[in-house]
This record gives structure tokens, sequence and C-alpha cells, in this order.
């Protein structure tokens, strides 16, 4: 039996089209922009307070880490 086709298009407009999403990403993004990371940089920009505990992208709550560093954090 052959498996069934992926539908990404569908899959985009289930999940990451949605306005929360969009919204998170859009914030994730203008933080990438205040500490001035390119496109491809493979570092991540880290909330010192989280955003999800009341932080802002403000430059004094941002800094850029590694990837590993950030998602071990989490949210704490």
């Amino acid at each position: 039996m052959a498996a069934k086709k992926r539908d990404y298009k569908k899959e985009y407009a289930d999940f990451h089209s949605k306005p929360a999403a969009k919204k998170n990403r859009a914030a994730a993004n203008r933080a990438r922009r205040a500490v001035g990371l390119k496109v491809g940089d493979p570092r991540e920009v880290d909330h010192k307070k989280p955003m999800s505990k009341g932080g802002t992208n403000s430059k004094g709550n941002l800094r850029v880490v590694s990837r590993k560093t950030n998602r071990k954090k989490g949210s704490k």
C-alpha cells in the first residue's frame, strides 16, 4: 500500500498561517533585527526575561546565544 502524499500547502495553512503563529514569528523577527542578526545566522536571540513572562524586545532584554544554549534555557 502506497503512503499518502503530504499536502504541504494545507499543513502550512493549518499551522503556520494562524494569527497567533504570525504574531509570534513577527516578534521573533523583530528581536533578530534589534540585535543585528542577519538571515542565515545560526545564532538565536535569547530574551533574558522571556516574553511569556512579560519580557519585551528591548535591547536591554536581548542577547545573542547559540541555538543549543537558547533551547536548553527554555522559558524559565
